[in-house]
């Protein structure tokens, strides 16, 4: 049976939390003093210790050297008196979790049923860095690099505690990926994981969807609905693109996780949640805050633990490895073995990469479609990947500031078809778009003076 260290001045509070701890299936020892605590945890080693920071001879942090004596005891402050700096104080120290009078049973029974000895943690950290030396991936992130380095050793130290995570990086670098890492190395990693990207919620609905609503609270609400918060109970909720936010909804993500309670649309009963926030963001955040696109009280609440994701062009050194990644599960899923040669990898880890891993990703898969063979050389490289990656590439199209949108398509369709021979397939794949809208273009410029509209073209592209 596990046991319990409850450390508490206040008599009436330790024996009704006692009873609650108890009533989970823990024995509980009391503590009112400091000195009362380093007795108990001398004759017996706790599973948990919930020590109150307010003590009659002494603040509860003086209590955390005498915890990392007890290497497999998971700490959670408890206190009437919280504050930011506080919590992030004891999270430095290495708190697992952090309460506020008075505590929910709902709260308590969340924190209880998450205890995991911290070696257990360290011992799944400790697989994915062998992992990392032997095949240069952390988990489902891949790369050797020291900018990454640095983002694994972060991810590995805050996944243990229960603090909010804010991540930070370019659109397409990666950061729902890092938020499924924290996650997978949480005490919470049983639970839910939902990944929501608040720009592609309508500013109508991101609030029901969030909080959720009551039967009748709006036009078509015909059902309850839970929302977010109520779904991940227990888990990890990633809110991606928080900065998309509309900001009188955002000073209610900041009532939740001040308070750990919301309200559904349309009720006046309070819900209580227990959940983690991750929040990212492509933009930078304090320029997000100057120009009114986030609140200062909410960043300096989610940016408890910032962690940047470097962009693909700051790590080159990984760009083959990440490739070959994806050519493998590429293969793996069409049935049908390829490789890239030298030269492929070389002008790949020469491109600049404006869409980061997500653009690699793709640029990949259309390499794969438009090889015949089972080599994918630089003829089966999309234009714009092998053109900047090393001189000698595919010709430039140089556009007038100030041309029409449609005039700029056309031409870049007519070049990118004029370089690869007419080949269509090859355009299409180039372009990023479907066969059925390169005939379709095709069949509209075929009134101008190209060379496509000459007579027999059209039946040439069909």
């Amino acid at each position: 049976m596990p046991h319990a260290l409850l450390v508490d001045d206040d008599a009436d509070a330790a024996e009704t939390m006692a009873m609650l701890i108890a009533s989970e299936g823990f024995t509980v020892a009391t503590a009112g003093t400091l000195r009362d605590a380093r007795r108990q945890l001398a004759l017996q080693e706790p599973d948990i210790i919930l020590l109150d920071l307010m003590l009659p001879d002494g603040s509860g942090m003086e209590l955390f050297a005498d915890a990392k004596a007890v290497p497999n005891a998971e700490l959670v402050l408890i206190t009437g008196h919280a504050s930011l700096d506080t919590s992030i104080q004891a999270f430095r120290l290495g708190a697992a979790d952090y309460l506020v009078k008075p505590m929910s049973l709902k709260q308590l029974q969340g924190v209880l049923s998450r205890v995991t000895k911290p070696s257990a943690l360290k011992a799944v950290a400790g697989d994915l860095e062998t992992q990392l030396e032997r095949d240069g991936h952390f988990g489902a992130l891949w790369g050797r690099s020291p900018p990454m380095r640095r983002v694994y050793e972060q991810i590995a130290r805050v996944a243990g505690t229960a603090v909010s995570v804010f991540i930070t990086g370019e659109s397409g670098s990666g950061k729902e990926i890092v938020a499924r890492t924290v996650h997978d190395l949480s005490r919470r990693r049983a639970g839910p994981f939902l990944a929501v990207n608040c720009g592609a919620i309508s500013p109508h609905l991101i609030e029901s969807e969030i909080f959720g609503h009551e039967k009748g609270s709006f036009t078509g609400a015909d059902r309850q609905h839970l929302g977010f918060f109520e779904r991940t109970n227990g888990g990890t909720l990633f809110l991606d693109e928080v900065t998309e936010m509309p900001l009188d909804l955002q000073v209610k993500l900041l009532r939740v996780l001040e308070t750990g309670t919301f309200m559904r649309v349309g009720s006046t009963q309070v819900q209580e949640t227990d959940v983690r926030l991750i929040a990212a963001t492509n933009r930078d955040p304090l320029q997000a805050v100057a120009s009114g696109k986030l609140r200062e009280d909410l960043m300096y609440r989610l940016n408890v633990f910032p962690i940047h994701l470097p962009p693909l062009r700051d790590r080159a050194e990984d760009v083959g490895l990440i490739a070959r990644h994806f050519l493998e599960q590429i293969c793996e899923r069409e049935g049908s073995k390829k490789r890239f040669a030298p030269e492929v990898l070389e002008r790949l880890a020469g491109h600049r990469w404006a869409g980061n891993v997500r653009e690699l990703r793709n640029v990949v898969y259309r390499a794969y479609v438009m090889t015949a063979g089972d080599t994918i050389v630089d003829d089966n490289l999309p234009g714009g990947a092998a053109a900047q990656a090393a001189p000698g590439g595919p010709p430039t199209l140089t556009i007038r500031v100030g041309t029409p949108l449609a005039e700029v398509e056309r031409q870049l369709t007519l070049a990118t078809l004029a370089h690869f021979g007419r080949h269509k397939e090859k355009t299409a794949a180039t372009l990023g778009i479907s066969l059925k809208t390169l005939y379709n273009r095709l069949k509209d410029y075929a009134s101008d003076d190209d060379p496509v509209s000459e007579p027999g073209a059209l039946d040439e592209a069909r």
